[in-house]
């Protein structure tokens, strides 16, 4: 068996798995994004297919007003006696809670609340009582994890939360994941910070409520200190396949230059074998970006999807997320067929609110995209076009806007407090393409007629990146527009998007 990692690349951090017969399904965190929590499906483990979001109304996600990498953490997916569930926590919208379905493809349940604090909540289903399992960092007197029992039907906590383990003395001890596999329970934890420290750690206990014993030889998983194109690895969730051997998820970035990452965390996969009662990570061994084991996997690919979104379905593409909850109105696919529709609202990119923007995550460090446009602006305060966003304050815009009475694209950068436009050209009426170039530290911005590109300005990769920009995510490419704080009826039609991914040679 022979596969790439990451198995699923951009802005998927947190992976859980669960198995059901021989389908695996996987969730993600989605912090401030709109859906929230992506759903992928596979059959081999190599390829993966989103087919949803856990969460797709505002009755389970309210998200106004969030600061950015605020809304959404670690989600865990478990499957007990024909329901899926997710539970995870809403850092601004009431604290852990969980979601269920019978069919993870669509629609899951409204929130049902658990009282025990804490973020990266798991569950475990185990001889007839559900252990509910999440970390201390923010609330109680020592750190690590903590549990105790609920009624599954109503979230009721039904004994008092119990402190379980604290790790092995790394910071941050989070994403407790506790599994009964043979005469054991096991405990996982997420130790040394969601960076370069990062780690995997395990300990074991014959009682569900310890007391826990460290694995000799943790941390099980970690790639710090050591040159490898993946870093940070750590936050991982054990499971088996339906042959019967074992595997890990988990998060790790790639640096695009030197040690800055924009692309955000994404999702890792690596073999685990059993010696001697405890699990081995890849025999020991550093995870490779290319990697090939002896497994009993055979390859079942998914058709590829288009590198065009035509914007022809009634619905969006899985692909595309918004600014937490959106405005309804600032969104049509059926107003001009064919085209998506944004309205010049207010809001703006630079606000804690929710413009008329829609985006898809870098996946690949090497990528092109671009867009047709249909807009004709009629104020020097309405634009409309591409952004490249890692945040509020740390994005980059290519703009249709009005200056001095002539249509023009527009290249403005704001890197924090800065904020300043590097490059202007006049466009021709009708509609206008739009496109970015992006390699590992550069970002080419282009316009123009449809097929008769100019290159505008360029800008370094670096600036939006995590170690810039602060936060968990990563960089999205979006459409756009807004009336910058004005009342606005203008509107941008947005023909199609093109997302192709660059190999090279």
């Amino acid at each position: 068996m022979k596969y790439g990692n990451p198995i699923i690349p951009g802005f998927h951090p947190d992976p859980s798995v669960c198995r059901v017969g021989e389908d695996y399904y996987l969730v993600n965190s989605s912090f401030e994004y709109f859906p929230g929590v992506p759903v992928y499906h596979s059959r081999d483990l190599m390829n993966w297919r989103q087919i949803g979001h856990c969460l797709t109304r505002e009755s389970q996600l309210p998200l106004r007003g969030v600061k950015p990498s605020d809304g959404i953490y670690a989600p865990t997916i478990r499957y007990h006696e024909g329901r899926f569930y997710m539970v995870t926590t809403n850092m601004t919208g009431g604290g852990n809670f969980y979601v269920w379905t019978e069919y993870p493809a669509g629609e899951w349940s409204d929130p049902i609340w658990v009282a025990q604090k804490g973020i990266d909540p798991s569950l475990l289903f185990d001889n007839g009582k559900v252990y509910f399992t999440s970390n201390g960092t923010f609330w109680a007197p020592v750190r690590g994890a903590y549990q105790c029992e609920i009624d599954i039907a109503t979230g009721k906590q039904l004994t008092e939360s119990k402190f379980l383990w604290p790790g092995t003395g790394g910071s941050y001890p989070e994403a407790p994941h506790l599994y009964h596999i043979g005469g054991w329970y096991y405990l996982t934890l997420a130790e040394g910070g969601t960076a370069e420290g990062h780690s995997v750690t395990i300990s074991r206990s014959r009682d569900p409520y310890g007391p826990f014993e460290s694995c000799p030889h943790n941390p099980i998983l970690t790639h710090r200190s050591l040159m490898n194109d993946i870093q940070s690895t750590g936050h991982g969730d054990l499971f088996e396949d339906h042959h019967g051997n074992w595997w890990i998820v988990f998060l790790g970035y790639r640096y695009g230059e030197f040690s800055w990452h924009h692309l955000g965390r994404e999702t890792y996969l690596a073999p685990v074998e059993w010696i001697d009662g405890w699990p081995v990570v890849n025999r020991g061994e550093k995870v490779l970006c290319t990697m090939e084991v002896d497994r009993p996997m055979t390859s079942r690919p998914w058709s590829a999807l288009p590198e065009r979104d035509d914007f022809e379905a009634p619905k969006l593409a899985f692909c595309w997320n918004h600014l937490r909850n959106p405005d309804p109105s600032h969104y049509s696919l059926s107003e001009r067929s064919g085209s998506l529709r944004l309205l010049c609202g207010k809001p703006t990119l630079d606000d804690l609110d929710s413009p008329a923007f829609l985006g898809r995550r870098q996946e690949h460090l090497d990528c092109e995209v671009s867009t047709l446009i249909d807009f004709t602006p009629v104020s020097e305060n309405e634009e409309a076009g591409l952004t490249i966003l890692a945040d509020n304050r740390h994005h980059c815009e290519l703009a249709v806007t009005l200056l001095g009475g002539k249509k023009c694209a527009v290249v403005r950068r704001r890197i924090g407090s800065l904020s300043a436009e590097v490059a202007c050209e006049e466009l021709p009426e009708g509609p206008v393409e739009l496109s970015v170039h992006a390699d590992k530290t550069t970002y080419r911005l282009l316009a123009g007629a449809p097929g008769s590109l100019k290159e505008l300005a360029t800008a370094e990769t670096r600036y939006v990146s995590t170690q810039v920009a602060g936060g968990y995510t990563g960089v999205y490419f979006g459409l756009y527009a807004t009336a910058n704080g004005e009342e606005s009826t203008s509107k941008a039609y947005f023909d199609w998007f093109d997302y192709r991914e660059k190999v090279n040679g």
